[in-house]
């Protein structure tokens, strides 16, 4: 099949299939943050005109030419959004149509204003402050500069007093989508997953279909070992759900590292059979791995690669793999096949970094419909 059949197809699918979105709910958790969207300034002009330091490698030969003498980096503000691998995805999860529940560090005890809007899209349970992220973008990448202590209140006790014990039994119960993500930012995560793992999994009720959506979120800063036991819980839930694991193409690497697998490239055809590797070492369900220019996922009945609709100047990109993850989960809900699964993944990550905004499923349509060149 090729690229304008696949995406006719699954324009088809994804309007056939939407009608049932308001009937599947999801439990997205447990980080939160305010986030910066940030320029860093390269040549000032004028009190309101400037030119931005284009890439990260021009940053860090700045910041190296400065060593032993100092210098200052001017930021400006673009603008100032809600943040988290969680919210971001929840948010989008929202954006679509389906019922979604989310639980983390947003406010507490009052919501910060840049959660309101969120709030009247999701029921959102609150447990703690958010953090803060100063997400200096380039056209190369991204710089996140986090402020994380309100993470530290994230805990399974915390979950359980402030949310309620059986409100949360019962909301991971009727939930057909669970979202685990932002493990490497939230300390308790491991003792989180094991408390849900052994006191709330055996109470699911059987027989319902239900996936969970893993994230690490560059793992690069934990230990291996502390990475070993994370992966471990994550085979562990494949008991009572689905299990996909998500990651980029860094987190991809460094998870096969730490697994002693060694990837011969960063091209299409090896990720994906990297993504089939790792999927057999874990021996869960599904792992889906999404660089900037293409994804692939490999499953216990097949693998696939979609190439993406790559924008090397985009109007945000901070968030852009959180979209992924929620096209992607969107695809599985609706019992796309993998390919279209992976092809609403890069869909709704293309639509929103040229638009700063999450898509409705009309929008995924559209744009399948009128792919740019």
């Amino acid at each position: 099949m090729n690229n304008s059949e696949l995406h006719a197809r699954t324009a088809t699918l994804l309007t056939k299939a939407s009608a049932g979105l308001t009937d599947q709910k999801s439990v997205v958790g447990f980080d939160g943050f305010v986030d910066e969207i940030i320029h860093a300034v390269d040549k000032r002009q004028s009190q309101k005109e400037y030119s931005t330091i284009p890439t990260l490698a021009k940053l860090a030969a700045r910041i190296a030419d400065a060593a032993g003498v100092s210098t200052n980096v001017e930021l400006v503000v673009q603008k100032m959004k809600l943040g988290g691998n969680g919210p971001i995805m929840a948010n989008a999860l929202a954006s679509f149509g389906m019922h979604v529940t989310y639980i983390g560090n947003l406010g507490y005890p009052n919501l910060h204003p840049v959660f309101v809007d969120f709030a009247r899209r999701a029921q959102v349970i609150s447990i703690a402050e958010p953090g803060h992220t100063d997400a200096l973008e380039f056209e190369d990448g991204k710089l996140m500069l986090g402020k994380l202590e309100p993470l530290n209140e994230i805990t399974y006790e915390n979950l359980v007093q402030r949310a309620g014990g059986e409100k949360l039994k019962n909301l991971f119960n009727e939930a057909g989508l669970v979202g685990l993500v932002n493990w490497t930012m939230i300390p308790a995560m491991n003792d989180i997953w094991k408390n849900l793992f052994e006191k709330d999994c055996p109470q699911l009720s059987p027989g319902k279909k239900r996936i969970v959506f893993f994230d690490l979120a560059d793992p690069v800063k934990r230990l291996p070992a502390d990475i070993r036991v994370a992966l471990d819980w994550i085979s562990r839930f494949q008991k009572y759900f689905k299990v996909i694991l998500g990651l980029n193409e860094k987190e991809c690497f460094e998870i096969s590292n730490v697994l002693g697998i060694k990837p011969k490239d960063n091209s299409m055809s090896s990720l994906k059979a990297l993504a089939v590797e790792l999927r057999d070492k874990l021996k869960i369900h599904t792992v889906v791995v999404h660089p900037v220019q293409f994804a692939c996922a490999a499953t216990t009945e097949s693998s696939a690669a979609v190439a993406g609709p790559f924008d090397p100047k985009p109007l945000i990109s901070t968030g852009a793999g959180d979209h992924f993850n929620a096209g992607f989960c969107l695809g599985n809900l609706l019992g796309l096949d993998l390919e279209a699964s992976v092809l609403t993944g890069v869909t709704t990550s293309g639509f929103y970094v040229r638009t700063g905004k999450s898509p409705a499923v009309s929008d995924l349509v559209h744009f399948l419909k009128n792919w740019p060149a």
